[in-house]
């Protein structure tokens, strides 16, 4: 009896070798290496055009290609089309991940139903829940017609001649590595079965058009589990993000290649399901105190989606050797950045005090025009000195002290405007383009020297 051959691989990337190594010299990752049996290479007659028995494809001008607009399908919830890039691209593959009880089933559940209301045919496939349990979770949303079709299986020639046989619309996937593929001898959501398994989806997602989610599981520092490979293969990468013990919940999109990677949907978890939440901005401010020290609004730009949002900041003395230093919505390696800044620039002393630094709302954000948001709330703590509350505020901080332009301006202040807020600080550079939105006090700042006694003078 002949010997398996067998290779190791990068449970992170993905890499192949013919031995186990500490460390993976593609990622640098440590102790990921698996061991796991090699796939058998296809002999060429058995590839391509002759496995089909069609004549092989012909090259075509760019010219002779047209789009058309009606390939893309709603959803039905105005967030998710948001993320989506205007709705369900015909023939995509669309990887959805998630922390475990997020709500990705109940939110692929909920696009079934509305899809399945509009008319479309729809096939949800289960590797993880009988048909009971999901007839179960489908009770609490609503009625559901008969376009909606159920499968719970895991080998993938039979749900690829299911998909084949009753030609959906859309197909669900939850989840890619319950799946399992005859021709890898390994065990499901090993490296080579999710690679392999959504080798075969794409196939079928391009050569039928039909449009696919997949559900993937995450690892322990939040990126999908398995090869890195899988999130280069599929259209569309979402990340359903929050607390699963709060009821809000946030759809990032991290590679379109239908529309922009910035865009956010807002969801709240509720008894029957996932709702939209249209203006994440008065969520976001719900129970914001009036007159507190060390709390300032800020505005960030979601791809085209103004957010306005509350920075929160606690300075107190400390009586460590060093320093404490917690950041909580935002990268702690800015927030101490932007510290150094307004000590050296500034002139305030926080080198002998502890700093925490909070995004009100369970929201992670990154955009550089939070820094003066987070300067005004730091330098607002230590000084005991409360920020108006209707003044909000949002620009980049740089090294010297330096208050630069951001984006869209004028798209943040007519968010704050309309939201009551009567002055906006906001870089020099920027003040011309938000001069002409009626309601608001523009107020321009060079520096953050500036910034700091604008608002608080010279207390």
């Amino acid at each position: 009896m002949a010997k398996t051959k067998t290779l190791f691989f990068c449970q992170n990337c993905g890499f192949e070798s013919p031995k186990w190594m500490g460390q993976c010299p593609a990622c640098k990752e440590w102790n990921t290496f698996a061991e796991e049996p090699a796939a058998a290479a296809p002999g060429r007659k058995n590839t391509g055009a002759a496995l089909s028995g069609k004549e092989a494809p012909h090259p075509r001008y760019l010219r002779e290609i047209s789009v058309d607009a009606s390939l893309r399908l709603g959803t039905g919830m105005e967030e998710l089309d948001r993320v989506l890039g205007g709705g369900i691209t015909q023939g995509s593959l669309v990887l959805v991940g998630g922390d475990p009880g997020i709500g990705k089933s109940t939110l692929l559940l909920q696009v079934c139903r509305n899809l399945a209301s509009a008319g479309e045919k729809v096939l949800y496939i289960s590797g993880e829940e009988s048909l009971q349990q999901i007839k179960i979770r489908a009770d609490r949303m609503g009625e559901f017609t008969d376009s909606l079709l159920l499968l719970c299986e895991t080998d993938l020639g039979a749900i690829r001649e299911a998909i084949l046989r009753t030609n959906p619309k859309v197909v669900i996937i939850d989840s890619i590595q319950t799946m399992y593929n005859d021709g890898v001898a390994s065990a499901p959501g090993s490296v080579s079965q999710v690679r392999e398994s959504t080798n075969i989806l794409m196939q079928i997602a391009k050569g039928s058009g039909i449009s696919i989610f997949i559900v993937g599981h995450v690892t322990k520092e939040g990126v999908v589990a398995g090869p890195r490979v899988l999130e280069h293969m599929v259209d569309t990468v979402l990340y359903f993000e929050g607390d699963r013990h709060a009821s809000y919940r946030v759809l990032r999109g991290v590679k379109n290649r239908f529309g922009s990677t910035n865009e956010i949907g807002v969801f709240e978890m509720c008894q029957e399901g996932l709702r939209e939440v249209k203006n994440p901005s008065e969520y976001m401010l719900e129970g914001k105190p009036q007159g507190a020290s060390g709390s300032v609004v800020a505005c960030t730009m979601e791809g085209t989606r103004p957010v306005l949002l509350e920075v929160q900041a606690l300075v107190c003395q400390s009586s460590l050797a060093f320093p404490r230093r917690t950041a909580a919505g935002t990268d702690i390696n800015r927030v101490n950045l932007l510290l150094a800044v307004l000590e050296k620039r500034a002139g305030l002393r926080l080198s002998a005090a502890d700093v925490y630094v909070n995004i009100a709302g369970g929201i992670r954000m990154n955009e550089p025009a939070l820094d003066l948001g987070i300067v005004l709330a730091v330098a607002s703590s230590l000084r005991d000195v409360p920020v108006d509350d209707k003044v909000i505020a949002f620009g980049e901080v740089g090294l010297s002290g330096e208050v630069r332009s951001v984006s869209m301006a004028a798209q943040r202040v007519q968010e704050a405007a309309k939201l009551g807020f009567e002055t906006v600080i906001l870089p020099a550079s920027c003040k011309k383009q938000a001069e002409r939105i009626p309601g608001v006090r523009i107020l321009g700042v060079r520096t953050v020297r500036e910034a700091v006694q604008a608002v608080m003078g010279k207390a």
